[in-house]
C-alpha cells in the first residue's frame, strides 16, 4: 500500500487534491472514479505497507464477518477486499484486506492468499477457505469460521475465569504472608525477648520460617519464575517431559476434567465444521490432530487416526482410546449409521460447551470458600503464634 497525492477533476470540471492510499495508480484510479472524480495526475509520497504478523482474534472475527456478509450479498470477493481496505476502522484489518486483495489481483485464489498469512490465519482456516472455494459454498463456509472463532474465543474467555480468581487470591495470599514475615514478623521477635518468657513450640517455628524469609527473600521471589521457565525448556527439548506435563495437566483435580473438555469440544466443533464443508475424513484428523494443545490428547488422536487408515470406524478408533465417555461414542455410532457425522460431532461439541458451563461454576463456587478457608488458616496460624506468648505474659501477670 501507498500513500499518493493526486490531481483530479469533478463533473463540474472543478480540480481537486489530496492525498490517499492505493496499491498503484490503476487503484487509485479505480477509488476516486467511484467517488466521481478523474484522476489526472498523480505521484507517490510513501510506501505505507506493512505485512500483518499477528493479529487479536476479536478482528479476525470483524474481519471474517463482514467478508462473510458481503459474499453472501453478491459482492465479489476481490470488491468485498477493496470495501474493507478502504473503509475498515482497524490499521490492521486495512493492511490486510490491501495484502489478501494485491495477492488476488495478481492471480492468486483467496485460499491461496490467506495461506500466506499464517501467523493470521490458522492451517484448519486455510484449509476449510480452499474447501469452500472448490465446493462453492464458500459464504456457508465463512459463515462457519466465525460461529467456530467465536465459540473459541467464549472457550477462552472460560478458562480465564477459571484460572484468573485463584490465581488472584494466591497471590494476594502470599503477598500478605509475605509482607508478615519479611515485616512484621521480625519486629515483633525483638519486642518478645525482650519479655524474657519461654518461646512456643509454634511462635519458634514462626520466628525461623521468618528468619529464612528474611535471608531468603530473593530466591523464594526468584524460585516460581525460574522453576517455570526450566519446566517450559525441558518441555521443549524433551517430548518425554512435555508428555508428563501434559497428563499431569490433565490430572489436576477438578480443573484438570474441564481442561480436558474444553479440548476435546474444540476438536468435535472443528472435526464437524471440516467434515460438513468436504474435507476427508483423514485429512480432518489430521487437523484436528494439531489444533490440539496438550499433547497427550494429540497422541490419542494420531492412533485412532491410524486406526481409521487400517479399515477402522471412527466410533471404534476412538472407544479404543477410551478419549471420549461411552455417551459420546454412541453418539458417534449413530452419526456413522445414518451418515449424519458432521451432526453428531455438533452435538457432541455442545454436549461438552454446556457440561462446561455448569462445571465451570460449580468449581468457582468451590474455589472461593476454599481459598477463604485456607487464607484464614494461615493468617489465623501467625496471629495465633504472634499473640500467644503476649496473652500467656497477661495471664502470668494478673495471678
Amino acid at each position: 500500500m501507498a500513500l499518493f497525492q493526486y490531481r483530479a477533476t469533478n463533473a463540474d470540471g472543478q480540480i481537486n487534491k489530496g492525498q490517499i492510499e492505493a496499491l498503484h495508480e490503476l487503484d487509485l484510479e479505480a477509488q476516486l472514479k467511484r467517488v466521481g472524480l478523474l484522476l489526472i495526475s498523480a505521484k507517490t509520497i510513501a510506501s505505507r505497507r506493512r505485512i500483518v504478523k499477528r493479529m487479536p482474534r476479536r478482528e479476525v472475527i470483524d474481519f471474517f464477518f463482514q467478508i462473510e456478509m458481503l459474499v453472501r450479498a453478491g459482492v465479489p470477493i476481490l470488491t468485498s477486499l477493496g470495501d474493507l481496505r478502504d473503509e475498515s476502522e482497524s490499521p490492521t484489518s486495512r493492511d490486510l484486506a490491501s495484502g489478501l486483495y494485491e495477492k488476488i489481483e495478481a492471480g492468486s485464489t483467496f485460499g491461496e492468499a490467506v495461506a500466506a498469512y499464517p501467523g493470521v490465519f490458522s492451517p484448519t482456516v486455510i484449509s476449510l477457505i480452499r474447501s469452500g472455494e472448490v465446493t462453492g459454498q464458500l459464504p456457508d463456509v465463512l459463515r462457519e469460521i466465525v460461529r467456530s472463532l467465536k465459540w473459541q474465543d467464549e472457550m477462552a474467555a472460560q478458562t480465564k475465569k477459571l484460572l484468573m480468581y485463584p490465581s488472584f487470591v494466591m497471590v494476594v495470599i502470599g503477598g500478605v504472608v509475605f509482607f508478615l514475615m519479611i515485616y512484621l514478623v521480625p519486629q515483633w521477635v525483638g519486642f518478645l525477648k525482650n519479655m524474657g518468657q519461654g518461646i512456643p513450640l509454634q511462635t519458634r517455628l514462626l520466628i525461623g520460617l521468618s528468619q529464612i524469609f528474611v535471608d531468603f527473600w530473593w530466591l523464594i521471589l526468584l524460585t516460581p519464575p525460574v522453576l517455570v521457565a526450566a519446566l517450559m525448556a525441558l518441555s521443549a527439548a524433551f517430548p518425554t517431559v512435555r508428555y508428563r506435563l501434559h497428563q499431569m495437566q490433565l490430572g489436576i483435580p477438578y480443573v484438570g476434567p474441564i481442561l480436558k473438555k474444553m479440548i476435546l469440544a474444540r476438536f468435535a466443533d472443528t472435526f464437524a465444521l471440516m467434515y460438513k464443508t468436504g474435507i476427508p475424513l483423514i485429512e480432518g484428523l489430521v487437523y484436528c490432530q494439531e489444533i490440539s494443545s496438550n499433547v497427550v490428547i494429540q497422541q490419542a488422536v494420531r492412533r485412532a487416526r491410524e486406526r481409521v487408515i487400517n479399515g477402522a470406524a471412527l466410533s471404534e478408533s476412538f472407544a479404543a482410546e477410551m478419549l471420549f465417555p461411552s455417551l459420546v461414542i454412541r453418539m458417534l455410532k449413530v452419526g456413522e449409521s445414518t451418515g449424519a457425522l458432521d451432526s453428531a460431532l455438533s452435538n457432541i461439541s455442545y454436549f461438552y460447551t454446556r457440561d462446561i458451563d455448569e462445571s465451570v461454576g460449580k468449581v468457582q463456587a468451590m474455589i472461593e470458600p476454599v481459598l477463604t478457608v485456607l487464607m484464614g488458616l494461615i493468617l489465623g496460624w501467625i496471629m495465633l503464634a504472634v499473640l500467644g506468648p503476649i496473652y500467656d505474659t497477661i495471664s502470668k501477670m494478673k495471678t
